[in-house]
C-alpha cells in the first residue's frame, strides 16, 4: 500500500494513493486505515512529509562497505528539519559547502525497543525517500553534527510511504539540475537497514511516526541556491526540492 500525507481543507490528512487519486483515511497505522469516502486528485495536491516524528535519527558511517571498519554511530536531526516534496531547502549565507545526500528513510509504525533481525521490519510502517542535507564545513567543526544537519527544512521527505517494500536492495539516484550523479543501492550500505534498526533500538525507543535515515549509498552532490534537487528510486518515486537562499546568516545570534 502507498500512503501519503496531504494538505486538505486547511489541515494535514493521511491518504492511500490509488493511481491518480488520493483516498483519504482516518489514520495510517496497521489495521486502522479506514477510508473516509473522500477522494481528491493527486495532481496538484500539496503533499506533506509522510511522517509525524518525535525523533529523527540518522545513521553515521554508513555509506560503502569500508565504513564497516568504523564504529556504529547515530545522530539526531530536529523534527522541524523535515519538509515535504516541492519545498525549498534554505541555505544561509557564509555556511560553506552544502551537500545533498539521497537516502532511504524508515518510518516506524509500532513502538520499537531492542529489535532483533527477525522482528525489526514488523515494526515499520513504510519506507520513503529522504535528502539528508549536510553542511560539510560545519560537520568538521561540530563532532555531534547538530549544526551541520539541523537547519529547518534540511530533511526533505517523500513523496509517500511504501508499506510492502523489501529495503535490502533499493536503488537511489541523486540528480542536481537534471544531471544524475552515480546511483547506489541499499545493498551496498556498510550496515543493512535491518542492522540500523537493531542498533538504534538497542539504546533508545522509537515510536510510531519516528523517522530513521539509513545512509547514502550513492554519490553526494554540492547544492547552491537556485539548484533543482531530485532523489529518485524505481520503487519509491521521485522527491523534488529547490535550494534557496536563506536571508538569515548561519551565525545569527551567535555573537556576544
Amino acid at each position: 500500500m502507498r500512503l501519503a500525507r496531504v494538505e486538505h481543507d486547511g489541515g494535514p490528512r493521511w491518504a492511500v494513493v490509488d493511481g491518480p487519486t488520493l483516498v483519504l483515511i482516518e489514520d495510517p497505522w496497521p489495521g486502522a486505515a479506514v477510508a473516509t469516502g473522500e477522494r481528491v486528485p493527486l495532481r496538484g495536491a500539496r503533499l506533506l512529509p509522510p511522517a509525524t516524528p518525535m525523533n529523527v535519527v540518522g545513521m553515521a558511517h554508513n555509506t560503502g562497505p569500508a565504513d564497516r571498519n568504523l564504529p556504529a554511530q547515530a545522530f539526531f536531526k530536529p523534527a522541524r528539519a523535515l519538509t515535504g516534496p516541492g519545498s525549498a531547502i534554505p541555505i544561509p549565507p557564509g555556511i560553506g559547502r552544502v551537500d545533498a545526500e539521497a537516502e532511504l528513510a524508515v518510518v516506524i509504525g509500532r513502538t520499537a525497543r531492542h529489535l532483533t533481525p527477525a522482528d525489526a521490519l514488523r515494526h515499520v510502517l513504510g519506507f520513503t525517500l529522504s535528502n539528508d542535507v549536510t553542511a560539510r564545513d560545519l560537520q568538521v567543526s561540530d563532532p555531534l553534527w547538530t549544526t551541520a544537519k539541523g537547519f529547518d527544512g534540511w530533511t526533505p521527505l517523500g513523496p509517500w510511504l511504501e508499506t510492502g517494500l523489501d529495503p535490502s536492495e533499493v536503488q537511489l539516484t541523486l540528480s542536481i539540475n537534471g544531471v544524475p550523479l552515480e546511483s547506489g543501492s541499499t545493498a551496498n550500505l556498510a550496515r543493512s537497514v535491518v542492522e540500523v534498526l537493531v542498533y538504534i533500538t538497542s539504546f533508545m525507543t522509537l515510536g510510531p511516526g519516528d523517522v530513521v535515515l539509513t545512509g547514502a549509498p550513492g554519490e553526494v552532490g554540492r547544492i547552491q541556491p537556485g539548484d533543482r534537487v531530485s532523489i529518485s528510486s524505481p520503487l519509491l518515486g521521485q522527491l523534488e526540492s529547490t535550494a534557496a537562499a536563506d536571508p538569515v546568516p548561519a551565525a545569527a545570534g551567535a555573537e556576544s
